[in-house]
């Protein structure tokens, strides 16, 4: 049964950066609706890279999101009674959000330092095209060029 299109809520620019990209970023550090904390350990890690990388954060941060934003994923079909990993193509959308759930859980899983300095680091190795964020971006390609073979099952 078809569904109503559901429309997409765009997000308030922040107010240091002026870049809607820089909120989801709040938004994903952000637990238990602590908002003002998240602003604190996101401007404080962009201040972070400012001092260490000695160029604008923002862009900093938006080649992040463009290395570590996948291009092609896995995802699971049932044929047959038999369940293949059919490779396909990533959205944008999902694209987005998949980069910042990596960074952040690359940083957050990284022990004995305040999150706003793992998150920096994060942020700084993969503008760098390393890290684990990046990493997990090169098995999901090679999750999919390893199944190449059940491409013609995608739907």
């Amino acid at each position: 049964m078809a569904r109503k299109a559901i429309k997409k809520k765009s997000l308030a620019p922040d107010s240091v950066y002026s870049d809607s990209l820089v909120t989801k970023l709040i938004n994903h550090v952000m637990k238990d609706g602590k908002k003002s904390a998240a602003r604190k350990i996101v401007y404080g890690s962009f201040d972070i890279l400012k001092e260490k990388m000695k160029e604008e954060p923002l862009g900093v941060y938006l080649r992040a999101m463009e290395n570590v934003g996948p291009l092609q994923e896995v995802r699971s079909r049932r044929v047959g009674g038999a369940t293949y990993q059919v490779p396909v193509e990533v959205r944008g959308d999902r694209r987005q959000s998949l980069a910042l759930r990596w960074i952040i859980g690359s940083a957050r899983n990284k022990k004995g330092r305040p999150m706003r300095e793992k998150l920096a680091e994060e942020i700084m190795a993969a503008a760098k095209n390393e890290g684990v964020a990046v990493k997990k971006k090169e098995d999901a390609h090679r999750m999919a060029d390893a199944n190449r073979a059940f491409a013609h099952l995608a739907w």
